[in-house]
């Protein structure tokens, strides 16, 4: 099974990442600045310097795109949401064009990209991301390769190196959304991709207390368009959310460690336990999934019984979360009824488990 591909422990920047998220992103270094970007609550900036109006741009949101982009090695962009980005990207492609897409995926992107089907905006071809053969052979023809690695919530792992070069083979654009992996993990423009997508919302600002996103490309004319998109979408995010998302960046490294030292344990766990017929992680990350042998209402009382474990929909924030995703009406029909997807925080692992494993002790038969 192909894996995530560590990053080389450097960013282009020659610092080691997790001395970057820490250090990148902030005023220059002059007597009396402060320490971090201030916000800027304006809407408009006086006229002759590079800030002209804040649906264009804010001092808070060149910051994190600063620290975005450095760390996937490119040019950011930041948007109102996920799903602003996602739009966004989603208007490169040219009308009636083919993209190739996963067929179990973040649910907005799905269900987005099923209705620019229905109206003839796009043609869709939905694959298995860890069928390389098949993703290699739906790029024929294709306009864009939009990825998930790992998917949400199947946790499919692509070969993205080989998918990559042959979308490229026939002209496609490649966007793979690294929301799962993070640039901590996983850096996709190493493997050649055209555009890294982020739901900032989740694991880069890592507290659950915002919306945003991001995309991130190296070619300079693509992420202008992305720019012009933003700009025409009136998708930048407040100033306000931007610092709040640069605070919670400076601990991802910490958090991503933590968090899947946690998955890594109690992953190994779970596929002991009678209640559990499936153990769905990649090795790596801090998603897992798992399917209940009792099918799907004792997927939903496992979720009910958690204490510490939260029953609430997103992810990637300090807090344990998980959730049967089939009680979404628009979820994938290619995700298993009785499928509970796990977002590991930075609580104790033993609690973790203790409190995971009642949950599952109470519906067994």
């Amino acid at each position: 099974m192909p894996v995530a591909n560590p990053p080389e422990g450097t960013t282009g920047h020659g610092q080691s990442i997790d001395t970057f998220v820490v250090s990148a992103g902030r005023p220059e270094r002059v007597p009396d600045a402060p320490l971090n970007t201030p916000i800027a609550p304006a809407s408009s900036f006086i006229a002759g310097g590079p800030m002209e109006y804040a649906r264009y741009d804010s001092p808070t949101s060149h910051a994190l795109e600063d620290v975005i982009g450095g760390l996937e090695g490119g040019l950011a962009t930041v948007f109102a949401s996920g799903m602003a980005a996602a739009n966004a990207a989603m208007d490169l492609v040219p009308m009636g064009a083919v993209v190739v897409a996963p067929s179990a995926a973040y649910t907005g992107v799905a269900v987005r990209l099923r209705e620019l089907e229905e109206i003839g905006r796009i043609q869709l071809r939905v694959v298995e991301v860890d069928d390389t053969p098949a993703v290699v052979a739906a790029c024929n023809g294709a306009a864009m390769l939009w990825i998930e690695s790992p998917t949400n919530p199947m946790l499919q792992v692509a070969d993205l190196p080989t998918c990559i070069a042959a979308a490229h083979a026939n002209g496609a654009l490649v966007l793979v959304d690294n929301t799962f992996a993070t640039p901590i993990l996983q850096q996709p423009i190493t493997d050649g991709a055209d555009i890294v997508m982020h739901s900032v919302t989740k694991a880069l600002s890592g507290h659950s207390d915002l919306l945003l996103g991001a995309l991130v490309s190296t070619d300079p004319e693509v992420a202008e368009q992305i720019r012009t998109r933003r700009v025409l979408l009136g998708a930048l995010p407040s100033a306000f959310d931007c610092y709040l998302a640069l605070r919670g960046i400076r601990t991802l490294a910490v958090r991503i460690e933590k968090a899947q030292d946690n998955a890594k344990s109690i992953t190994a766990l779970l596929a002991e336990h009678p209640s559990v017929s499936r153990v769905r992680y990649p090795g790596f990350g801090t998603m897992a999934a798992i399917e209940i042998s009792q099918g799907s209402d004792a997927a939903d009382a496992v979720c009910e019984s958690a204490k510490i474990w939260t029953y609430a929909t997103s992810l990637g924030g300090v807090e344990s979360l998980l959730e049967r995703r089939r009680r979404w009406p628009l979820e994938s029909s290619t995700v298993p009824e009785n499928l509970i997807r796990l977002s590991f925080g930075i609580e104790n692992a033993g609690d973790l488990w203790r409190d995971l494993k009642q949950a599952l002790d109470s519906v067994l038969k």
